[in-house]
């Protein structure tokens, strides 16, 4: 960060300069400026010690899966979840001014954007090398000047580090997308017009026979749209198992209330990380898988 930087105007983000969540800090709030950092952790520390507002955190993509690390660290961030924001991801084949196509032999990028690109690079008869990330395989490519390496990453990158781009749009599903989430050091109301809220929470089930199911239940009786359920292992121990979920309410919400109420008496440590706005995405999302 240069000195000159406001932190109250700065949103921080892990990555290169370039990097998709430097497009979706970009894309969401263009009044800040965006903090690169090397991990996850360095990013949710800019917030917590107030060298940027607010970090943007990927948590999922529709081809690759979930981002393991994010669901570890958001519990015990001390961060809230303001936000969420669905970023579609447009891989361009990024080369040195004056490169062809003709002339590649390798291409360099994240392994999942690596994995996501399999059909062209098949087509081009490519060898892959994996990197760190999209964007920082776009700077070397930069600093290196070799016309026969090409690297994936986004428009932007290819901006930022003087490429030029001789395909657009090379993922091999149109569907790719990535979820976002926005943290802050506290947790924010919402908006007046707030239509749809979507709150997070991360629990664990007692030891008992059928908990999970039994925790479960009360958002069946109560009506409460589960959206995510998912379950990780904490501490490498196979016998601890965490879970992450995301539901329509809000915590106040007498049909929430109930159903918080019953999965606190089969379960124990139940942690709400946030309540915010659902992006437009999901019921647009939601209009498609209905046609």
């Amino acid at each position: 960060m240069t000195a000159s930087t406001d932190p109250a105007r700065t949103i921080s983000f892990q990555g290169a300069p370039g990097a998709y969540s430097d497009l979706a800090c970009r894309e969401v709030f263009p009044e800040l400026q965006t903090l690169a950092c090397e991990t996850f952790e360095d990013a949710i520390a800019a917030v917590r010690e107030k060298r940027a507002v607010l970090a943007m955190l990927p948590i999922e993509n529709s081809v690759a899966g979930r981002v393991a690390d994010i669901h570890h660290l958001m519990p015990d961030s001390g961060l809230s979840i303001i936000g969420e924001h669905f970023q579609r991801v447009q891989h361009h084949l990024l080369a040195l001014p004056g490169a062809t196509l003709e002339g590649l032999k390798t291409v360099r990028s994240h392994v999942h954007a690596l994995s996501q690109c399999r059909a062209l690079i098949r087509r081009l008869g490519l060898t892959a090398h994996v990197d760190a990330d999209t964007a920082g395989a776009a700077s070397e490519l930069a600093a290196r000047g070799d016309k026969t390496v090409a690297a994936i990453a986004s428009e932007l990158a290819g901006r930022i580090y003087g490429l030029q781009s001789l395909m657009p749009n090379i993922e091999d599903e149109e569907h790719n997308t990535t979820r976002f989430l926005v943290m802050a050091r506290e947790a924010r109301p919402l908006p007046a017009d707030c239509k749809r809220a979507i709150t997070t929470f991360v629990f664990r089930v007692r030891n008992v026979p059928a908990a999970l199911y039994k925790a479960m239940g009360g958002f069946a009786t109560n009506g409460v749209n589960m959206t995510k359920l998912e379950s990780y292992m904490v501490g490498g121990r196979f016998t601890a198992t965490q879970f992450y979920a995301d539901v329509d309410g809000r915590p106040e919400d007498r049909p929430l209330a109930l159903a918080f109420e019953e999965l606190r008496f089969f379960s124990r440590e139940v942690k709400i990380l946030g309540t915010y706005p659902a992006h437009p995405f999901r019921e647009e999302s939601s209009q498609t898988d209905g046609d």
